[in-house]
């Protein structure tokens, strides 16, 4: 009796060890199946199209280099999405920045392009927030303006260790640009109108010094003391009239269409302007594809940015790097070209150079050239008569096919020993 009791339970033992292991396996089993659904899910998802909706983020690093800004880091993010189906709606694009520099420097923008449903409007944003500096080079191109100072003091372009903090012009600033267009007619055409704030505040000119035996003038002083602007802070708000054209088939990185934008921008004394002005900014950007498989372009840029009456402020005067997107100008720093009046030519070589089993467009290279020409009303310098040229090479690294989303890697070089490093979310133009 006692044997046969000690045999059930060392069957019963056994019967339930087995059980556990085979439950175990199971538990195993069915683990490892549903990690490879989520598996095949995920990879199902990226290869479905994009539909309404569709969101696409990229994060970036932000880090480089150059005279004004000293070496900058930081963070980005470039996102893409449609507000209607893909098929007739463009995709669009907002980048977020911040970044800090070693000159002390905080820079906070959120730029914006945004294709409403069908393509019915755009909604242009350019917000920025900066607690920053740069040297206040004399106005208009050519070997003036690398003179900061009356005393012919001179900025090093191709220096950043070697640039005191102390020749800097330290400001606050804050941008609000907003402009709304309408298609017209189901066309490429828009209209519509915008709102621009400009304030700067806390001006400090730090070069100047007029309590040296010699006094030492910038153009800056020089400029805000000629045409009544205060010297601590100055205030620009303008209503602007605006045509567009847009057959581009994508804003991060076009393959093929064409971009021209007119914009008529009034600032009246009654909405806080310093004084009454009016500027005349024209745009036009072509891209050339050579090949059907989009992987040799050539991209032609031109912009013309004007003063029509009145007088700016000089931080608002038209200069390279004030653009929407800050991209004019490269590889020069932001504000080294000022002027009265400003044109500016770029020109790019996009080449695909390899692929890999899941990106075929991972890598690519770009060699780019450009020249800028500005005048100055008060020295005597006309546009043409000194042109300023830049140029360099870069590397492009796709990081989103669907949205087209690069990061870019630039290297160039121009006048007055300008050099530097630029990295940036999707193409300059």
């Amino acid at each position: 009796m006692t044997h046969s009791i000690k045999t059930c339970l060392t069957w019963l033992l056994l019967l339930f060890l087995s059980l556990s292991a085979i439950g175990q396996n199971d538990t195993k089993s069915d683990k490892k199946e549903r990690k490879q659904a989520k598996k095949e899910a995920k990879k199902l998802k990226k290869q479905e199209p994009p539909t309404k909706g569709t969101i696409y983020f990229s994060p970036v690093p932000v880090i480089g280099a150059n005279p004004a800004f000293g070496f900058i880091y930081g963070a980005g993010a470039s996102v893409s999405g449609f507000l209607g189906e893909p098929e007739t709606t463009k995709i669009s694009n907002a980048l977020l920045g911040l970044a800090h520099t070693t000159k002390k420097q905080t820079i906070i923008t959120l730029k914006s392009t945004i294709y409403g449903e069908d393509n019915k409007y755009i909604l242009l944003g350019d917000w920025r927030y900066l607690d920053s500096s740069q040297p206040t080079w004399g106005l208009g191109t050519g070997p003036q303006s690398a003179r900061l100072a009356d005393n012919n003091f001179g900025f090093d372009d191709g220096s950043i260790e070697g640039t005191s903090e102390t020749d800097m012009m330290e400001f606050s600033f804050f941008r609000f640009y907003q402009t709304y267009l309408r298609q017209i007619n189901d066309s490429p055409f828009y209209a519509g109108i915008g709102l621009h704030l400009d304030f700067f505040r806390n001006i400090k000119d730090q070069l100047l010094d007029l309590e040296a035996d010699t006094p030492v003038i910038t153009p800056y002083y020089a400029y805000s003391e000629h045409y009544g602007f205060k010297q601590d802070e100055s205030t620009l708000v303008g209503l602007s009239l605006n045509g567009i054209y847009d057959t581009r088939d994508n804003i991060n990185n076009p393959y093929q269409g064409r971009y021209a934008m007119v914009q008529y921008k009034i600032n009246p004394q009654f909405l806080g302007s310093d004084q009454r002005s009016s500027q005349l900014w024209m745009e036009y950007r072509d891209y050339f594809n050579f090949t059907p498989d989009n992987n040799n372009i050539l991209a032609l840029w031109m912009v013309g940015n004007f003063t029509v009456s009145g007088d700016l402020p000089y931080m608002n005067l038209p200069a390279i790097g004030w653009d929407q997107y800050a991209k004019t100008g490269e590889p020069y720093a932001q504000g080294r070209f000022r002027g009265n009046n400003l044109m500016f030519t770029g020109i790019e070589y996009r080449k695909h150079l390899y692929a890999s089993k899941k990106n075929p467009k991972l890598l690519g290279l770009v060699l780019y050239a450009n020249a800028t020409t500005a005048s100055g009303k008060n020295n005597g310098i006309n546009l043409f008569e000194y042109i300023e040229p830049g140029g360099g090479l870069g590397l492009r690294f796709n990081i989103s096919q669907k949205a087209r989303t690069n990061i870019g890697i630039d290297y160039g070089w121009g006048n007055y020993g300008t050099k530097g490093l630029f990295l940036r979310l999707n193409e300059n133009f």
